[in-house]
C-alpha cells in the first residue's frame, strides 16, 4: 500500500478518466501493476488513517495505491464526478473482493467512504472512481460508513440526479414536511422501524417501545398525509425513495 507524489501523478490520469493506452501502460509499468485485473476504487470523504497506508498486501492478497483524486473537466465540485481534495485507493482485489476492501476500511475507522463495483482494466479506473464517488454520496450526513455502490443503488440514482429528488421529496412528503419537527420526526421513525422490520406491526412497536395499534394508527397517518399505500407496491416504492431523499439530506427529518 502506497502513496506520494509520484504514485498520484501516475494514478491521477488514470483516475481522472480517458487515459491513452501509451499513458495506460506507462502507468502499469511505473505503478507495478497488471493492465487487465480485479479493480476497485475507493473514494473517501476524510483523510486516510496512517494505519490504512502500509507496504505488503492484505491477508487476502488485495494490493492499495493511494493517491488525490483529479476531476474530469467540466466537473463540479460536490458533485459525483467532482472528487478534488478526496482522498482515493485503487485497489488491485485479491480473492475476498470489495467487501473484504469495505471492511477493512471499517475496521480501521475510516469514512465515511464509497467502494466502486469491480472493473477489468487499468483503463476503467476514471469510470470506476465516478462510481465510488456515487457512492460516497449516498452515506449518511456526517456518517463514518464505507459503502459499496452495489448495495446501494436506488440511493445512487437519487443523488445522482438531485433536481428529481428534491422533486420526488416534495410530491411524496410535502404535507409531512409542513408537520412540526417532532411529530414529523416520530412518523418517520415509524416508518423506517416498520420497514426495518420487514412490514411487521407487532415487531415495530417493539423496537419503537409502544403499542402495536400506536404503529398502526401512525402509519395510516403517514398513508392519509403521503396519499399513498404501504400495501400497494408502486405507492411503497414512492415512500421508500422518498425516505432515501429526506436521509441524506442535510437537514435532520
Amino acid at each position: 500500500m502506497r502513496r506520494g507524489t509520484r504514485y498520484g501523478a501516475l494514478l491521477g490520469p488514470l483516475l481522472a478518466g480517458g487515459a491513452t493506452p501509451d499513458l495506460v501502460t506507462r502507468a502499469a509499468r511505473g505503478l507495478g501493476l497488471p493492465e487487465r485485473g480485479r479493480y476497485a476504487v475507493v473514494v473517501l470523504g476524510t483523510p486516510v488513517p496512517d494505519a490504512a497506508v502500509a507496504e505488503g498486501p492484505d491477508v487476502d492478497g488485495a494490493r492499495w495505491w493511494w493517491g488525490a483524486a483529479l476531476g474530469s473537466p467540466g466537473a463540479e465540485v460536490g458533485s459525483p464526478d467532482g472528487a478534488e481534495g478526496r482522498e482515493v485507493a485503487v485497489v488491485l482485489l485479491g480473492s475476498a473482493g470489495p467487501a473484504r476492501a469495505a471492511a477493512r476500511l471499517r475496521e480501521l475507522g475510516a469514512g465515511p467512504g464509497g467502494v466502486s463495483p469491480v472493473v477489468g482494466s487499468l483503463a476503467e479506473l476514471g469510470a470506476a472512481r465516478r462510481l465510488a464517488g456515487t457512492a460516497l454520496l449516498t452515506c449518511d450526513p456526517g456518517s463514518r460508513e464505507i459503502v459499496r455502490l452495489d448495495e446501494r443503488l436506488p440511493a445512487a440514482l437519487l443523488v445522482s440526479r438531485p433536481e428529481l429528488s428534491t422533486r420526488l421529496l416534495a410530491e411524496v412528503f410535502g404535507p409531512l414536511l409542513t408537520l412540526v419537527p417532532a411529530e414529523r420526526s416520530l412518523l418517520v421513525e415509524t416508518l423506517e422501524a416498520w420497514l426495518e422490520c420487514g412490514g411487521s406491526v407487532g415487531r415495530a412497536a417493539a423496537r419503537l417501545g409502544c403499542h402495536r395499534n400506536t404503529v398502526f394508527n401512525r402509519l395510516r397517518r403517514l398513508e392519509r398525509l403521503t396519499s399513498r399505500s404501504l400495501s400497494r407496491p408502486r405507492e411503497l416504492v414512492d415512500l421508500v425513495l422518498a425516505l432515501d431523499v429526506l436521509r441524506l439530506s442535510s437537514a435532520p427529518p
